[in-house]
């Protein structure tokens, strides 16, 4: 259900000079007439028509039955719309205005003096009625007014007859242009909101998708991880625990200490799913250091440049990079040693995780959108993600029988 606007400062504006100079031009005209006509039989029924006027004018807001000016088109009509598709005025509008109206006609018929009090009522009629009907009544009323001032005239004055529809014309341009300009208003307004809205649920939604990927690749890089490795260490556990029982004690041993860091990383990622490998002040350097891809791959670490300090989402972001390439040696490489060389280049900082795997037939050189062999499963995809995120590159170069080589590059933000 549409609800009339609030009014605002200038509507009320008008509807105050508005009655203001529908009072004054009243009393004027009852002044006039008691001073050039003092005790005539008519006075009482002047003064009761006058009284009967103001009530009539003052009751008619207050019973609902005009609106305030610029809510003729409740629920923000288009500026441009034709009078013929304006909501109808309810039934007690019209009984109100024709009541209005007839007891005006009555006191001019009585005393022409009165005439001038039409100029108010022309506002009260474009406000209340539709604008075709509306112009219709305010051309009868101006010419009810030139009838009146010619009969008060002792000669014929061509201001008499030119200078009411004059008026009547400039006031009804005036509020047919201000009316438009306000239903302009409120439809800019409208869509300003609307539009709005929709840009917030926009941002919710991307926020929300955003926030699932980075989840779905935190979740990738840690848990799951974490669990094939347990999964590939329990089932070696399973075949040698007959014939190599302390190879299989190992095993489970490996896969003790693996369970134990993936639920320090849940916990942390429950808490504020930042890595628990770079809490408590670790650097990235000392997390990169301390990973390994299994018992059987040998994992080293190098460090080249001169360490600066990196923002935490870029320590977090590679060293996630780090564990995923990590985890694809173990699980897809068939490597025996990997090399991990995180270097400082000034304005960059690059991670290369080396391994001397089987590699795989089609080489891939570095870009962050293509798919192919490479790309199978979540993990290069959630890599390239991290990366395109911090506005650098990845690169991944192999050949077969000789292993890949996977370098993230991540740019850095200038210093002092």
């Amino acid at each position: 259900m549409s609800h009339p606007p609030p009014r605002r400062p200038d509507t009320r504006t008008l509807a105050t000079v508005t009655h203001a100079a529908f009072f004054l031009l009243l009393g004027a005209s009852l002044a006039r007439f008691l001073l050039r006509h003092p005790g005539e039989p008519r006075t009482p029924w002047i003064i009761a028509l006058s009284v009967t006027l103001s009530l009539l004018y003052v009751l008619g807001p207050a019973v609902g039955a005009t609106p305030p000016p610029g809510a003729r088109a409740a629920g923000g009509a288009a500026p441009a719309a034709p009078a013929a598709t304006a909501p109808a005025p309810p039934l007690g509008r019209l009984l109100w205005l024709g009541l209005i109206v007839a007891t005006w006609v009555v006191l001019v018929v009585l005393a022409p003096s009165f005439a001038w009090c039409a100029v108010p009522l022309f506002y009260t009629a474009l406000r209340t009625l539709r604008p075709r009907a509306a112009i219709v009544l305010v051309a009868l009323l101006t010419t009810f007014v030139v009838i009146a001032q010619l009969q008060l005239a002792t000669a014929f004055d061509p201001n008499l007859l030119l200078a009411p529809p004059a008026v009547a014309a400039l006031a009804t341009a005036v509020f047919v242009h201000t009316e438009r300009q306000a239903e302009a208003q409120r439809a800019l307004i409208d869509d300003l909101i609307r539009t709005r809205r929709e840009l917030a649920a926009t941002e919710r939604r991307e926020g929300t998708l955003a926030e699932r990927q980075r989840l779905s690749m935190e979740i990738h890089d840690t848990l799951a991880q974490n669990l094939s490795s347990q999964q590939m260490l329990l089932q070696a556990a399973d075949r040698t625990w007959d014939t190599d029982p302390g190879t299989a004690r190992a095993h489970v041993r490996t896969a003790t200490g693996i369970a134990a860091r993936g639920l320090a990383e849940a916990r942390r990622l429950v808490h504020d799913l930042a890595p628990s490998e770079l809490a408590g002040g670790a650097g990235l350097a000392d997390a990169l250091r301390a990973l390994d891809a299994g018992p059987h791959i040998q994992v080293r670490f190098h460090l080249e440049g001169t360490p600066a300090p990196l923002p935490g989402r870029v320590q977090s972001a590679l060293l996630r990079i780090a564990q995923g390439a990590l985890a694809n040696v173990r699980e897809h490489s068939g490597a025996r040693t990997a090399a991990l060389t995180l270097s400082f280049l000034g304005d960059q900082v690059v991670l290369d995780i080396a391994d001397d795997g089987h590699g795989f037939a089609q080489p891939r050189t570095g870009t962050d959108t293509g798919t192919g062999a490479s790309d199978r499963g979540h993990g290069l995809p959630a890599m390239r993600a991290r990366v395109r995120q911090l506005g650098g590159t990845l690169t991944i170069e192999s050949t077969p029988g000789e292993g890949t080589v996977l370098s993230a590059a991540v740019p850095l933000e200038p210093t002092g």
